[in-house]
């Protein structure tokens, strides 16, 4: 009798086994997405549109791991300092980086990324980044004058040829481009005269900020007299805290959906003056060739 009962839960435990290994008792999936608060609701909106969770659609644009309200495939979506997604890409099934710091680690959007963030170019986009000021500076002529110089020919080409696949112009271009690898590095060893100009202060994040050497070249040619002074801050939640209180004149680190959470937290009062450039996220992976695999591994959760 005992041999028989042995046998029953040895073929019950196999089949158990057989079932796990072909079916559904692998590991949760995890999958990063960056931790601040700029991409962090980003990063959870693509998963959204990838079909791997649901969001609460009060959250809007700006939600938060909490606003998550069910997992269609099992992943666990885990925030992560944004610079180390590259680096950490195999730690995870996947991970959405921004193309700051996807391009420079050899991660193309167009051929690696399982699916990119679709953003247009409309004005109500709320992930577009923008130029912003003290609201009472909104109309401000000189801070005027530097917008129009962002939004030029010579700064959509340099966008695209500097930061191939990593930021697109947010305003209106000529596709065709002439500008070559060669003269986008002649602009980034671009350097002005300070002496005589009208200094304007200009907050940023981040490494990527050379898009500032075309709008400066810009202002040069049209003898505007101006001069544009980068600040950098080591994190998010400062620039907008120093436009505030006046230690800076504008700063261009943000999308709209940023500033716009920030200014009702704080009590800021900031406005857009101006539409600088895109810069989409895209889910990665070491491990999976597409979104289709990446859900076949992690197994549909019956709802």
């Amino acid at each position: 009798m005992k041999a028989i009962i042995k046998k029953s839960l040895a073929l019950a435990v196999a089949t158990v086994l057989t079932l796990c290994t072909s079916l559904a008792c692998a590991e949760t999936l995890q999958i990063g997405i960056p931790d601040d608060g700029t991409n962090l609701s980003r990063g959870i909106k693509l998963l959204e549109t990838a079909g791997l969770i649901t969001v609460n659609p009060d959250a809007g644009y700006t939600p938060e791991i909490a606003d998550i309200t069910s997992y269609l495939y099992d992943v666990e979506v885990v925030p992560v300092q944004a610079n180390t997604l590259p680096s950490t890409l195999g730690d995870f099934a996947a991970s959405t980086i921004n193309g700051t710091y996807a391009i420079p680690y050899g991660l193309i959007p167009s051929r690696d990324g399982l699916i990119i963030e679709q953003q247009s170019e409309a004005g109500d986009n709320p992930y577009v980044n923008i130029i912003a000021a003290r609201t009472a500076d909104a109309q401000n002529e000189l801070y005027q004058t530097i917008v129009k110089a962002y939004q030029t020919q010579l700064v959509a080409e340099f966008l695209l040829v500097n930061y191939a696949e990593a930021f697109f112009p947010a305003f209106a271009y000529d596709g065709n481009i002439s500008l070559t690898a060669e003269e986008a590095q002649s602009i980034v060893e671009y350097t002005s005269d300070k002496a005589g100009k009208t200094v304007v202060t200009v907050g940023v994040c981040g490494a990527n900020n050379d898009q500032w050497k075309a709008v400066q070249k810009v202002l040069d040619e049209q003898n505007a007299n101006i001069y544009i002074e980068l600040v950098e801050f080591s994190a998010y939640n400062l620039p907008n805290e120093a436009l505030n209180s006046g230690e800076i004149d504008l700063n261009a680190f943000q999308h709209k959906a940023y500033l716009n959470k920030d200014a009702q937290a704080n009590g800021y009062d900031l406005a857009v003056i101006g539409d600088t450039l895109i810069a989409p996220l895209t889910l990665y992976s070491e491990k999976y060739e597409s979104l289709d695999a990446l859900k076949d591994a992690a197994g549909l959760i019956a709802q």
